[in-house]
């Protein structure tokens, strides 16, 4: 049994495969400066609830982008499930080539991401992710990172709404039939959402044009996804668990490179 890690800016996403399938999962807040007793009791906790036993797991590989939690993570995988963890961008190179001049590493979830897209969907692809940022990336007929954008999710535009505004309250994101509304909740939710999907629209188109692909497939993962891809028909596939099937073709990748 393998089991991936995927420590996000909200969640750490834990996928548990056996082979190629899917074998259960679950998720924990991420909060830097929870002790290794604390996420090693509650991991052990969930595996528990899984009638899952450490020593059933072969290994564990982690991505992440949130770099303080990883000491407490590490300890906690080690002292409590006995393994050392895989961490990408350390123990393992996604391997994604770069046709964009640039200093700096795409993240790891990003490319995980890719990877993985490029893998079940082939090439060329923008990737959308609607998570706590939005980022989409884009990737060449010859597999190959062309860049990408980021801008804020939909979800922290409506936080920051609510939290400088008096009178105007929180509301669940979804979609709405009209712009038009006569409440202040549909109001708000025609504004985020649609017009979330009208930026996405723009970004996704503009971004088929600088790729030179204009049929290129677009993957959207991340939690809002489902909501998005149901307003516009830009959008070709919904798959969230590409980081977590990216983890595990990177697992993988290395035991190939370590035996």
């Amino acid at each position: 049994m393998l089991l991936t890690i995927d420590v996000g800016n909200t969640n750490m996403v834990f996928s548990l495969f056996s082979g190629e399938a899917l074998a259960g999962s679950f998720r924990l807040t991420t909060v830097a400066g929870r002790t290794s007793d604390e996420l090693g009791m509650d991991i052990w906790n969930q595996l528990s609830r899984l009638e899952l036993k450490p020593e059933e797991l072969e290994a564990v590989i982690i991505s992440s982008v949130v770099p303080p939690v990883m000491a407490a993570l590490t300890d906690a995988l080690v002292r409590y499930l006995g393994k050392t963890p895989i961490v990408v961008d350390v123990d393992v190179d996604p391997g994604l080539p770069y046709g964009v001049v640039s200093n700096e590493h795409l993240g790891t979830d990003r490319s995980v991401a890719c990877v993985a897209a490029i893998h079940k969907y082939g090439a060329p692809l923008i990737l959308a992710d609607m998570g706590t940022a939005t980022t989409v990336d884009a990737i060449s007929r010859q597999g190959v990172y062309m860049g990408g954008c980021i801008t804020a999710g939909a979800r922290i535009s409506i936080e920051a709404l609510f939290q400088k505004t008096a009178l105007l309250p929180q509301v669940n994101l979804a979609l709405p039939e009209r712009v038009l509304s006569g409440t202040a909740v549909g109001q708000i939710q025609a504004g985020a959402v649609l017009g979330y999907i009208g930026a996405m629209e723009r970004l996704i188109t503009q971004a088929r044009e600088e790729l030179d692909e204009p049929e290129a497939v677009v993957v959207a993962t991340g939690g809002l996804a489902p909501v998005i891809a149901a307003g516009t028909d830009l959008i070709d596939v919904v798959d969230g668990q590409l980081i977590p099937d990216g983890l595990r073709l990177l697992y993988q990748k290395y035991l190939r490179e370590h035996t």
